[in-house]
């Protein structure tokens, strides 16, 4: 099946049913079909065809969604990108993309125009609502490009399995990286999602993950397959988030753990009915334990952790509940919940030690995560060295590191690469940074470990306070009550931010390049 068919058969069973509520517009599927069908002829008339690569730089809003159908109907790829880049990581995407145009959101427009000079090979600059500044060369607005008739394209010749996506890697090791996604990655991912979690027409889905990420992309297919609505909000102003639930009466979404911890805090939360949500997920970086009981009791509705990676489009795990789970006490089901979960439907994975075999599942004895299956990414775009290194005899290595426990439920202890060796002994800085998340005037912490002459590594906690600042010693005597004391940190240092990507992810590199001088 290709993507750009998933939209014809909701018109077709769906068409007079509302598809998009984004502020004050609305349309039903026929109204978005119509209005994908003549951006897609207005690309094609201006000479993008299939295979070339069409980016977007733009917040979440009607304009995404009309954009991912349209460059798949003509068979294109397209090209999301994170507009809070730096200038010179937008620059490099664009050109290691080959991209020939770009669709830009008019608010943004002023921020990326540098990028838009500096750039080589854009044919076609497509803004939309209201530009910021002057049009650039070669733009044109989006309401100009689809005034034309909706006259019928010929399919595109391509097959499942061609290139649908090109998704650059938030980069938290380096310049980000290429990651393909194919028809049938996204196609087999949304059917899946859909048995998993239910899904089905009288859902709402909210779009508050950014949509140039696969933590919300993957519902654009999946909640169109269904004929249910999609609900646009604003993507990092809790109050908003919050109206937008209520007014438009989200029943599900997946949420950066930020986010939620945002809304659950919010000074307005006990005016706001949430009451319409059946179930909130969560995904992109770990999540307190407190916090999922907050969510629980603040929506009063289900509750799903999910593990994933841009490379499998992107569910590997959710933390379903087995039927005889269900039965456990609120504590215990509240552990299970908070795990990564088990494998999600038709993913075949492992946890594996270095020699390939599976670890002990005794929620103790650490391996890699490595996952099979449609969903997963034939590679890397122009870095066949890295796609042979990362994929192998079919199984991708994640580089996180987990243990397994008798339910067959991963937990994430780790990245490979922010695994800590000191003094001989493995340590993992999610563990560290849950204990110091716990602390009372702690908000958030990131652990990493710096070169050391002793220790080789030595373990240093980077806080930031909340309230009463605390010493470094109090820091690391709370540690070393709650830890074994070689995982107690050495040193404490206080900031008054954490740097991390759109998903939720400590940019551990940008640590360690600070405070490792």
């Amino acid at each position: 099946m290709l993507l750009s068919e998933i939209l014809e058969e909701a018109d077709e069973n769906h068409g007079h049913e509302q598809a998009v509520i984004c502020g004050e517009t609305g349309y039903t599927y026929s109204d978005l079909r119509n209005r994908v069908e003549r951006l897609a002829v207005g690309l094609t008339e201006r000479g993008l065809e299939s295979s070339d690569r069409i980016a977007i730089v733009h917040r979440n809003c009607h304009h995404f969604l009309e954009a991912y159908f349209a460059v798949a109907r003509i068979g294109a790829v397209l090209v999301p990108i994170n507009h809070r880049l730096s200038v010179s990581d937008i620059t490099h995407i664009l050109e290691n993309s080959g991209s020939k145009a770009v669709i830009v959101e008019g608010h943004l427009l002023e921020m990326v125009r540098p990028v838009l000079d500096q750039t080589s090979g854009l044919d076609l600059i497509v803004v939309t609502g209201e530009p910021h500044g002057s049009m650039p060369g070669k733009g044109v607005l989006y309401d100009e490009l689809i005034k034309g008739d909706a006259h019928e394209l010929p399919k595109p010749e391509i097959d499942e399995d061609e290139m649908a996506h090109l998704y650059y890697t938030s980069g938290t090791t380096g310049k980000p990286k290429g990651v393909i996604l194919t028809h049938r990655n996204n196609c087999v991912h949304a059917v899946n999602a859909i048995k998993e979690i239910q899904l089905n027409r009288k859902d709402t889905w909210l779009h508050v993950s950014p949509m140039y990420h696969l933590a919300d992309a993957w519902s654009t297919w999946a909640i169109t397959m269904v004929g249910g609505k999609h609900l646009f909000a604003p993507e990092t102003d809790a109050g908003k988030v919050l109206r937008t639930i209520e007014s438009g009466r989200a029943t599900v979404s997946n949420f950066i753990p930020t986010m939620l911890a945002r809304i659950v805090n919010h000074p307005d939360i006990d005016g706001v009915d949430l009451s319409s949500f059946r179930l909130v997920m969560s995904g992109g970086a770990p999540i307190a334990t407190d916090v999922i009981g907050k969510v629980i009791e603040t929506f009063g509705c289900d509750y799903i952790q999910t593990y994933g990676l841009t490379e499998t489009s992107p569910y590997l795990t959710m933390s379903i509940l087995k039927d005889h789970l269900k039965e456990l006490p609120y504590e215990e089901r509240l552990e299970y919940l908070a795990t990564a979960g088990r494998p999600f439907k038709d993913v075949h994975l492992k946890v594996v030690r270095e020699n390939g075999e599976e670890v002990e599942p005794d929620n103790e004895e650490v391996g890699e995560i490595v996952a099979r299956g449609k969903t997963i990414t034939p590679g890397y775009w122009k870095l066949p060295e890295e796609t042979e290194k990362r994929i192998v005899d079919g199984w991708l290595h994640t580089r996180d590191l987990a243990t397994v426990n008798p339910e067959g439920y991963v937990t994430i202890v780790d990245r490979m690469d922010d695994m800590i060796i000191t003094g001989g002994e493995n340590v993992y800085s999610i563990e560290v940074e849950n204990v110091l998340n716990g602390h009372p005037h702690v908000s958030e912490a990131a652990v990493i470990g710096l070169k050391d002459e002793i220790w080789g590594e030595r373990i240093v906690a980077i806080i930031v306070p909340k309230g009463e600042v605390p010493t470094e010693q109090v820091i690391i005597d709370y540690c070393k009550r709650e830890l074994a004391s070689f995982k107690a940190p050495k040193e404490v240092v206080l900031t008054d931010e954490i740097p991390t990507t759109t998903s939720g992810k400590i940019r551990k590199n940008l640590l360690r390049q600070k405070y490792g001088c």
